[in-house]
């Protein structure tokens, strides 16, 4: 075990309930804020004991009466300086948070953004983060382009993170978004179902593909015509790369502002200037990881886009 290590210690007595549990499940479902694939790495590393003598089988079964001792190091710091961005948090608990993103913020650090992401402003945001796979940074469940704005959910923890992660790649999560698009579907509503995968030539773009994919399912419904473009709202039921961009403009109406596919970044004959692609997270819902209550959160039209609705409609 590791006694030199600033641990917190649990010592965790076996009930009837849980004989014949195998130990990682067991201490993933007494212990909060753990998943159970952080529960299998501490177990690994030497962390856990049954009755004293230490254990590295996450198989092992545990019995009625049985003492298990779990070693929990701190969080390691985060490799990224946390950095003050101005953060519209729409909700927030010791579980998780939920955000209205701007529009031009880049979720993640990367190439030609070492510095100025949301994680850096959710590191500065967030005190109570007990941290993800042992480093203490905020769980990004889902991501949003920089120039898409709207809502999302970030996990504080190592147990909220692997919960929400699993809705949303079982669908139980609801995404809704808004968009204005170039001309008038001929239809009140539709559906597209087509592949979406890494365009053949044109290596930042995504394309539907007919071989190489992954399935891609949107559904729309024009809430607004106005003459030339509409406002949709659209609901995913997949998350792909670029998703309602590329299902528009396969569609033949590509979200306006949308130059990498083909949306224009001009509104004519008004003449106004689109600064991005006008697309909007508008409403998120899905269970709360501890609870389990369903919960639905909605974000107002940002300004830039509110201005080139009401120019639309003038």
């Amino acid at each position: 075990m590791h006694t030199s290590d600033p641990c917190r210690v649990h010592v965790l007595p076996v009930a009837a309930g849980h004989h014949g549990w195998r130990l990682d499940r067991f201490l993933a479902h007494q212990l909060e804020g753990l998943s159970r694939s952080r529960v299998q790495r501490l177990i690994t590393e030497g962390r856990a004991s049954v009755n004293g003598t230490p254990c590295l089988s996450a198989r092992r079964a545990v019995r009625i009466g049985d003492e298990v001792r779990l070693e929990v190091p701190p969080p390691r710091p985060a490799a990224l300086e946390p950095e003050p961005l101005p953060l519209r948090v729409v909700f927030e608990d010791d579980r998780i948070l939920v955000l209205d993103k701007p529009p031009g913020l880049v979720v993640h650090p990367g190439a030609g953004h070492a510095r100025g992401t949301l994680v850096h402003g959710l590191l500065h945001h967030c005190r109570d983060l007990s941290g993800i796979g042992g480093e203490l940074r905020p769980g990004i469940v889902h991501r949003l382009d920089k120039d898409t704005s709207g809502l999302m959910v970030v996990a504080k923890d190592d147990d909220a993170h692997a919960r929400l992660a699993a809705q949303f790649a079982a669908g139980d999560v609801e995404k809704t978004y808004l968009a204005l698009v170039k001309g008038e579907p001929g239809a009140d509503r539709g559906r597209m179902e087509a592949a979406i995968g890494r365009h053949p030539v044109h290596r930042k773009r995504m394309a539907v593909r007919r071989s190489g994919g992954k399935a891609a399912v949107t559904e729309w419904e024009v809430v607004e015509r106005l003459g030339g473009a509409a406002l949709l709202r659209l609901r995913l039921h997949t998350g792909r790369t670029h998703q309602i961009r590329v299902h528009m403009a396969a569609a033949g109406h590509p979200v306006l502002g949308d130059a990498l596919y083909g949306g224009g970044t001009i509104l004519r004959p008004r003449g106004l200037r689109l600064p991005r692609q006008m697309l909007h997270a508008a409403a998120l819902a899905l269970r709360h990881p501890a609870t389990g209550e369903r919960l639905e959160w909605r974000a107002p039209l940002p300004p830039d886009m509110a201005a080139a609705l009401e120019s639309l409609r003038g």
